[in-house]
């Protein structure tokens, strides 16, 4: 499954590298991209273990605003 989030917040690339680590450590997800001029993470994960609602999560636990795309 592949899901695309709009991530608020990010000023730098210590901000996209903090929320692709974070994404990445969600159990079931297989890769995550975040690009930071248009605000976007592209995240692939397994969905019989991780959803959109805990990649959201996962984001606002480090302090940025996450919504699906």
């Amino acid at each position: 499954m592949e899901a695309e989030l709009k991530i608020s917040g990010m000023t730098c690339a210590g901000c996209v590298r903090s929320v692709e680590m974070k994404l990445s450590k969600v159990v079931g997800v297989q890769s995550a991209h975040v690009d930071l001029p248009t605000g976007r993470a592209t995240v692939k994960y397994d969905e019989a273990h991780a959803d959109v609602g805990k990649l959201v999560a996962a984001v606002q636990q480090i302090g940025f605003e996450a919504v699906p795309a």
